[in-house]
């Protein structure tokens, strides 16, 4: 096993980029951006992940409707080869050209092959490698789950200046009503950006917990340890980060807040979600943290992040005392944001028909869901993961991607998936990149692609 998490030097950010080792955490990044007064926005909700693993997997998460994935903001890469050559690349100076890549290193040149196969249209997938014409490489090892070469070194660009967030909590009573107003404040926000005001509503991220999740968290306590009242008649909660002009301030907001329903008050992004709130009946009973007020943010993201908490608890719990076979089971599944609905009700038919118990939370701002089993027998971990082989195919028909941030690593059913992605011919084209870059197969074996249990090694 080769560790990368003593790699954890962190260069002096410049103005508009920083470069980092691999085995710096997102926590520690995040704590030098914050002294320098910048950012780096398009973090997984896991802080603990590492700058080598976030490049590994293209991982993206609640503020990618915004800020996009991973690969949006690599600047440049240094690469260990499977043959010990180091790579240093920077974005723009290596493209592919005739469908491949030619790999200048101090024995030779590498041809490298661009496979063929289209990837979904929709704001993230963490689904095998890169392909499109004219692609950069940098963009081939993004994503490459650490099969191609071992990234050394990361320069990933920022932002030099950090904007206020307010974070605001919404508990609604269904699910339509909350897809409605996941869509009112996307379509305000795409609005804010398109038309370039200060004054527009920028959303950056919306998260969703439904029924299921609630009763976890009231179960497990978090509601209280997080100061959050939810009531008992709601279906679904809502979280959202909203994007205010640089140096509002909480008593800013809390003013605006108190003046929205006047005619005067004055037109300000807090002011227009209010109004917004306020006309979908909702104004009165979100919560809100204001821009500085680190303690109330840091509750809210913390109820949230506690629905996965719960329900890793109960697969573990279930593990223990009832069968050891038992494992988590979960989707990882984007659409194209029309299908959201679609794909809610897709799941829960998939879950219910076989009689299982589930939870679903995710990204609704960019329409990415995880679906999550509750086993309470092995015999249910393989009807959930028959379920998730189910709607891989209805995600795909749908123009989704069945891989949408998480990555596909050795577990069985999301390689299934990736098959069911690109078809037998797309993981050929997959293998050859990987024979390419790594022709005896020593990097990350079984990730990917299947190995044959009695030689280890992967399937022809």
């Amino acid at each position: 096993v080769l560790s990368l998490s003593k790699l954890t030097v962190i260069a002096e950010p410049a103005p508009t980029h920083i470069t980092v080792q691999p085995g710096v955490t997102l926590t520690s990044l995040r704590n030098t951006l914050t002294a320098a007064g910048k950012a780096y926005p398009p973090v997984p909700t896991f802080e603990g992940a590492t700058i080598g693993g976030i490049v590994s997997t293209n991982a993206a998460g609640a503020t990618t409707f915004k800020y996009g994935t991973t690969r949006d903001w690599v600047r440049g890469l240094s690469v260990m080869l499977a043959c010990g050559e180091l790579l240093d690349l920077e974005r723009g100076q290596v493209r592919a050209a005739d469908g491949r890549f030619a790999v200048e290193t101090s024995t030779g040149t590498i041809i490298v092959p661009v496979p063929t196969y289209r990837m979904p249209d929709v704001p993230k997938h963490s689904a095998g490698y890169h392909a499109a014409p004219e692609m950069d490489l940098i963009d081939l090892f993004v994503g490459s789950e650490g099969t191609l070469g071992i990234v050394t070194s990361v320069t990933l660009d920022i932002l030099p200046h950090r904007p206020e967030i307010s974070l605001i909590l919404v508990a609604l009573d269904d699910e339509a009503r909350a897809v409605r107003v996941a869509t009112r404040l996307r379509d305000a926000s795409v609005e804010t950006r398109r038309a370039r005001t200060r004054t527009g509503l920028d959303i950056v991220a919306v998260e969703y917990m439904d029924r299921r999740c609630l009763e976890l968290l009231r179960h497990e306590g978090a509601d209280r340890r997080t100061r959050v009242t939810i009531a008992e008649t709601a279906g679904v909660v809502l979280l959202a980060q909203v994007e205010l002009p640089p140096g509002t301030t909480a008593a800013q907001v809390h003013q605006e807040v108190g003046r929205a329903a006047a005619a005067d008050a004055p037109d300000t992004p807090m002011v227009r979600l209010c109004r917004l709130l306020d006309a979908e009946g909702l104004l009165e009973t979100t919560e809100l943290a204001a821009p500085g007020d680190r303690t109330r943010a840091a509750e809210l993201l913390a109820f949230r992040e506690a629905v996965p908490d719960a329900v890793n608890r109960r697969v573990g719990l279930a593990k223990r005392t009832v069968d050891d076979t038992i494992e988590k089971t979960a989707a990882d599944m984007i659409v194209p944001y029309a299908r959201f609905a679609d794909s809610l009700s897709l799941f829960r038919d998939a879950f219910e028909s076989r009689g299982l118990d589930y939870a679903i939370w995710g990204h609704i701002s960019d329409a990415n869901l995880h679906p999550n089993l509750l086993p309470r027998t092995a015999d249910e971990v393989r009807l959930g993961q028959d379920a998730i082989l189910g709607c891989g195919r209805e995600i795909i028909r749908w123009g989704g991607c069945p891989l949408a941030e998480h990555g596909v690593g050795r577990n069985p059913t999301k390689q299934a998936l990736l098959r069911q992605l690109y078809g037998d011919a797309g993981i050929e084209q997959m293998r050859a990149v990987k024979h390419a870059l790594d022709p005896l197969g020593k990097l990350s074996p079984g990730v990917l692609f299947p190995v044959t249990p009695d030689t280890g090694r992967e399937e022809p």
